[in-house]
């Protein structure tokens, strides 16, 4: 999905020019105080980010509701793991299928149905492995989120763990 820039919207000022008093800053004129660092770049018409929340939930999902939906019982979907052998084995979500991003070309046909949903998740936001996993999977025909936050989250939030030992809790 491409948006149209905001500077680029009819009448908005180019980027960085806002200026108190103009509609973009939020900042009456009469105070003479510098636009916002936040609203430098002024948001977009409430249309377009509309458009731009609904895409943005099409393709992620986050920990608590992933582990709400594994808790009913009936989520819907299959919870993967994209992480490598040694992540797995430290501890994953409980339920969630271990497929590393290089399997899953040849293991991906094998261990899912492409008629159910698949989220993905790894280590945590400052890995890609769920993002690149999840583009494999949807090259495959596959309808795919990613668990935004991955395993890091998914312990912040104080959620259980299935280790060799069994299941526990990290703080």
């Amino acid at each position: 999905m491409t948006a149209t820039p905001p500077s680029a919207l009819a009448g908005a000022p180019e980027t960085g020019t806002a200026t108190p008093g103009s509609p973009e800053t939020g900042v009456p004129a009469a105070t003479g105080i510098s636009p916002s660092p936040v609203l430098r770049v002024p948001p977009a018409a409430p249309a377009e980010a509309a458009a731009f929340f609904a895409a943005r939930l099409t393709y992620q999902t986050d920990v608590s509701d992933v582990h709400a939906s594994l808790e009913s019982g009936a989520p819907g979907f299959v919870l993967v793991d994209s992480r490598a052998a040694s992540g797995w084995e430290q501890g994953h979500v409980p339920g969630a299928l271990h497929l590393p991003t290089a399997d899953i070309p040849a293991r991906a046909a094998i261990l899912l149905d492409p008629a159910i949903p698949v989220v993905t998740y790894c280590w945590g936001p400052g890995c890609n492995g769920a993002t690149r996993a999840a583009h494999a999977l949807a090259q495959l025909g596959y309808h795919v989120k990613e668990m935004i936050g991955g395993i890091e989250y998914w312990i912040r939030e104080g959620f259980p763990l299935e280790t060799p030992t069994g299941r526990e809790h990290r703080a």
